[in-house]
């Protein structure tokens, strides 16, 4: 039996288009219960408040869905490439249309301010165009043959099902990302998205649905049961590949789970992003850099500046003007205008960033802006922590909150040591107004991207993926078609 929460009819007075409210499991283009009636609620962030009860997956829906994704493989495979692209074409259409409902929905179960959210969505949705577009962009290659008697030919074609996994912080645009390509390239999607945001997945799978997708080329399992659902999409031999954008600790696990099966993998995994200051740098620029990078989403991606070096002759001012500007932020509910950081995702969040600062701080480190969680939300104040060493946890993990920790330092030799130091290797940022220093640092660190002079970094026409342990696999651009192909190679003896 579905619940009716009494912030139910809050929601709903705030969602013009009422169909994207969708709590069902979606599979082969029906919306279904969860066999057993089981559901789990959603939340608000902001106040705790509960936004619905939603169906509680299981195993077997799990792979009822992947079974409908095998059935209907062979037919989407076999579509027109020009077909495929037109009916991506006309899902970016209604997602456009109904962007503004649908970042309401995202601020709801996310918490990001609302002018963040409709960007994620817009963001989001270029995924959409792009690779509805690179449908038909899938080239192979003749090759020289050995003989005059034999041709040789290379042909791409779609890797099978896909099992897509995404997580909470980026609802919607983590899910455009992963489908995108794969239904372009011709391959059929089961995609679980996070317990924490499900009400951004539903919606667009409603809007798939309206666009004309076919029956089973894309299936949502919303759940409460990650370990046994990650277990049937790993274990699955029907599925041929695996993406996942999440924790270094749970894509490895992932990992050796799709070892058995030997599938294609994609892993967007952990950051632990450096942002340096170079003597040379536009303070201003840098300041609003190191803004962007660090704040967004409550600090709260995979991409945000962890650490952040600062040379000596620069130090004292660059900190002056970033405390300046990070006060200027405003902290509260998303839906509130002018707010600029959002509550964090849930208590867990909380408890994790109190605990690396108070070992900062106990380690020596100075806390040179005071924030913090002032009242029972979670609502994180901006903290700013100076004389923070390499051995400190904030400095080896990943923060996932709203904390800037500052670092001096001399040369480009030592700062490029620090910076390189971390098993993780996604994102880095540098600001110099130097061109030969600038081919020399982006060069040496050990980064997937590198953002010089900007803090934001993410394009749809540029490769988004890490190194080292940040996983590997590339989303976005011409690249990105590339995990959900597979070569084949033709000898043909005429």
């Amino acid at each position: 039996m579905w619940v009716k929460d009494l912030t139910d009819t809050f929601m709903h007075s705030l969602i013009k288009n009422k169909q994207l409210i969708r709590r069902q499991l979606f599979i082969n283009n029906k919306w279904l219960n969860e066999a057993n009636g089981d559901t789990f609620s959603v939340f608000n962030p902001f106040d705790a408040s509960s936004l619905g009860q939603v169906a509680d997956g299981t195993v077997a829906e799990t792979e009822q869905a992947i079974r409908s994704a095998q059935d209907a493989f062979e037919p989407w495979k076999a579509l027109a490439a020009i077909d495929r692209s037109r009916i991506l074409r006309r899902w970016f259409d209604l997602i456009m249309e109904n962007q503004e409902d649908l970042a309401v929905l995202l601020t709801l179960e996310q918490g990001k301010p609302l002018a963040e959210a409709r960007g994620e969505i817009a963001y989001g949705v270029s995924y959409v165009e792009w690779f509805a577009e690179e449908a038909r962009r899938v080239y192979g290659d003749t090759i020289p043959a050995p003989d005059g008697n034999k041709r040789t030919v290379v042909l791409k074609q779609p890797v099978g099902v896909v099992a897509a996994i995404t997580p909470w912080n980026f609802p919607n645009a983590m899910i455009t990302r992963k489908v995108a390509p794969a239904l372009a390239a011709g391959c059929t999607v089961v995609l679980k998205p996070s317990d924490e945001t499900p009400y951004s997945a539903l919606a667009l799978a409603y809007l798939a649905q309206e666009a004309g997708f076919p029956p089973g080329i894309f299936n949502v399992i919303t759940t409460k049961r990650p370990i046994e659902v990650g277990e049937v999409l790993t274990s699955s031999r029907l599925v041929r590949k695996l993406s996942f954008t999440g924790s270094t600790a749970v894509g490895r696990l992932l990992m050796k789970q799709c070892a058995n099966t030997v599938k294609k993998l994609s892993l967007e995994l952990g950051g632990n992003a450096p942002l340096i200051v170079f003597d040379d740098a536009d303070i201003d620029q840098a300041v609003e850099g190191a803004i962007n990078s660090k704040f967004r989403n409550a600090g709260q991606t995979c991409v945000c500046a962890n650490r952040i070096y600062v040379q000596q002759g620069m130090y004292d001012r660059f900190l002056e003007k970033f405390k300046e500007a990070v006060v200027s932020l405003k902290a509260g509910s998303g839906l509130e205008k002018e707010v600029t950081i959002g509550p964090l995702i849930n208590q867990s969040a909380v408890i994790k960033v109190d605990s690396l600062i108070r070992q900062a701080v106990d380690s020596g480190a100075e806390l040179y802006l005071k924030g913090g969680k002032a009242d029972e939300s979670l609502i994180y104040q901006p903290v700013i922590l100076t004389d923070v060493r390499s051995d400190m946890r904030i400095s080896e993990e990943e923060v996932f909150g709203p904390v800037a920790s500052v670092f001096r330092f001399e040369t480009p030799e030592e700062v490029i040591e620090l910076a390189n130091d971390t098993e993780a290797g996604l994102a880095a940022y540098f600001f110099s107004q130097n061109n030969a220093l600038i081919w020399e640092v982006a060069e040496a660190l050990d980064y997937g991207m590198v953002g010089i002079n900007t803090g934001i970094i993410s394009d749809v026409a540029a490769p988004f993926g890490g190194v080292k342990q940040s996983g590997f696999g590339r989303e976005g651009s011409k690249y990105g078609m590339d995990d959900y192909l597979v070569t084949k190679y033709l000898s043909i003896q005429v």
